[in-house]
């Protein structure tokens, strides 16, 4: 099977310097320090796929041809390879000094065209889109391309992203060895006039071809607001003053999205819908970075790591990441500054629903291990009400 392989260099960027985005800034970005997410990310999929293509699972030592773009954005990332390998390598044309979305556009025609049966690409919702309009552009029959989106980039709504890098490589695999089918998924984004307005949304951009494995595919966060659930959400915000009144020195780390949002409007926080917050007695710190997240904490928790400390997450719904998708803020240094222990769930019992696992993918495969020993984490889906929910593997 001929596999075209994309990497979007610019993609997640911004993720752990606090930016929702990094379309248009990946210079600002490096300038800031940031490393490349997108490029790593492939190459743990490849050297993954490597693995499993000289396996037994390969029952039938199907063969791979990646075909790349030599540089950044293909064959910087591809892993070494033995000679009699299963995988094989096609090296299509150079990566340009500086990319844009037009070099992706272009990337993407002369794989489809050199008989790529499917995309395997890293980056976030704005390469998915630019991947999408090229073959938009090719016509119906490029269109049907399977997308296997490696997850690198800051926002990853869309369904055609596997769950983890490694994930996306054991559907490469099973695609080849045909045990998966495609079908047809949506293509979401963040919808920027309405977040101008101070709302999050996203809404679908178009539709794509990709292997169907609910295991080890993300599917599309979920579009359509669920009817009101005000007086939970009050009650949910309710259960977070309550424990801070039991403990005026806790300090609250506030994760991203509408839910945690509404419930500070309750406490009269105007937090950041896309950002990490903290707050801390009056004091609350707006939109923090990696860094600045580290500061805060570092400075409030003592040696021995006693003083309280809590940090609300609400799962993405329809996918149900707590972890990974759209608050890169917080990092794996920055995850473990805080602890396991001082991690609690927020979601309403209507967005739990159908929600068996939570997903949890940290960039660093010892702490995404450390939180699947675990098995669980605990849900507050009310006030003083909460559960327990599996940590869903890979």
């Amino acid at each position: 099977m001929r596999l075209g392989i994309v990497v979007n260099p610019d993609a997640g960027l911004g993720g752990k310097l606090g930016f929702k985005g990094s379309d248009g800034r990946a210079e600002e970005a490096r300038a800031a320090g940031a490393e490349d997410r997108a490029g790593p990310r492939m190459q743990q999929c490849l050297n993954h796929l490597v693995s499993l293509a000289t396996s037994s699972l390969n029952r039938s030592q199907v063969g791979l041809e990646l075909l790349v773009w030599e540089g950044r954005m293909g064959g910087t990332w591809l892993p070494s390879l033995a000679e009699d390998a299963p995988l094989k390598v096609e090296v299509m044309g150079v990566t340009p000094a500086t990319t844009s979305p037009e070099d992706t556009a272009l990337l993407v025609r002369e794989l489809v065209s050199a008989g790529a049966e499917a995309l395997v690409y890293a980056g976030g919702d704005g390469t998915t889109r630019d991947i999408v309009k090229a073959l938009e552009g090719m016509g119906e029959d490029a269109q049907k391309t399977a997308l296997i989106g490696v997850p690198g980039g800051v926002k990853m709504h869309s369904g055609c992203f596997a769950t983890t890098p490694k994930a996306a490589a054991e559907v490469v695999l099973s695609f080849a060895l045909g045990d998966l089918r495609t079908a047809i998924t949506e293509v979401m984004d963040l919808d920027e006039t309405v977040y101008a307005k101070g709302e999050w949304k996203v809404r679908m951009y178009g539709e794509a071809w990709t292997p169907s494995s609910p295991r080890f595919m993300q599917g599309a966060k979920e579009q359509v607001e669920r009817v009101s659930e005000e007086d939970t959400i009050e009650g949910l915000a309710h259960h977070v003053a309550s424990l801070l009144d039991d403990e005026p020195d806790l300090m609250v780390v506030w994760g991203s999205g509408g839910t945690l949002r509404r419930m500070g409007e309750h406490l009269d926080h105007d937090l950041t819908l896309l950002g990490i917050d903290v707050q801390h007695g009056n004091t609350v710190h707006n939109d923090l970075n990696e860094r600045g997240l580290i500061e805060v904490i570092s400075a409030h928790v003592n040696e021995d790591g006693r003083r309280p400390l809590l940090l609300l997450l609400s799962p993405m719904g329809g996918q149900g990441f707590l972890i990974g998708r759209g608050n890169l803020q917080l990092s794996p240094d920055v995850l473990r500054l805080i602890g396991h222990s001082n991690i609690l769930g927020v979601a309403t019992p209507s967005k739990l629903i159908g929600l068996e696992a939570v997903r949890i993918d940290t960039g660093d495969e010892d702490l995404d291990a450390e939180f699947q020993s675990k098995r669980f984490i605990k849900i507050l889906q009310g006030f003083r009400t909460t559960r327990l929910i599996r940590v869903a593997e890979l």
